[in-house]
């Protein structure tokens, strides 16, 4: 008896070692997936950018650049230190490239202020302004549908304040007119009969 039970609790020590490898597996094989993605995207990025830097077209190289800060945002959201690495690989591309782009760029302040955007903080800096900024920008923007719904609540109070008291003065007026045509009739009627 002893040696069955001993036997179905080793099973069952292997069953939950092995649940527990699978988990840690799965964790594992999609943390390794967004490093390869990461990788591909910093890869194809610096791709895009080296084209655009080669044909010398600001307007091409600012959408560049504008399409990498929309990917840092994206990756904030997905994740923070996959969004450092692209931010830190993409940020040494464009200061290694720094004299080339000026040399094209020159007075374009568009390209300008991008470039600076990316390379003037640390990829931990930049990662942590934008992963704010999204907070407080969601902060404002449910405030704005607060302050939305407060402003038509008291419209629709308003209206209704107003409706009631049109109401409550047509009401009135037509007391008082129905109260001078009966005076207005009284009148004639002892006027009719010499009272």
């Amino acid at each position: 008896m002893k040696k069955v039970l001993f036997v179905v609790m080793a099973v069952m020590a292997i069953g939950f070692a092995s649940c527990g490898n699978k988990t840690q597996a799965s964790a594992e094989a999609a943390d390794s997936a967004v490093v390869v993605n990461v990788e591909d995207e910093i890869a194809g990025t610096i791709n895009a950018l080296t084209e655009n830097l080669e044909a010398q077209d600001a307007n091409k190289f600012q959408e560049a650049l504008a399409a990498v800060q929309a990917k840092i945002k994206e990756l904030i959201s997905a994740n923070p230190e996959a969004a450092k690495q692209f931010v830190s690989q993409i940020q040494a591309f464009l200061k290694d490239n720094a004299e080339k782009i000026k040399a094209f760029a020159g007075d374009n302040a568009a390209v300008t202020s991008a470039v600076a955007a990316l390379t003037e903080a640390p990829a931990e800096s930049i990662v942590n302004g934008l992963s704010s900024l999204g907070e407080s920008a969601e902060a404002a923007a449910n405030q704005v549908v607060d302050d939305t719904k407060a402003a038509a609540d008291k419209a629709v109070e308003d209206t209704k304040a107003a409706a009631d008291k049109a109401v409550e003065d047509t009401k009135a007026a037509a007391k008082d007119k129905a109260g001078q045509t009966i005076d207005d009739a009284a009148s004639k009627a002892k006027n009719a009969l010499g009272i």
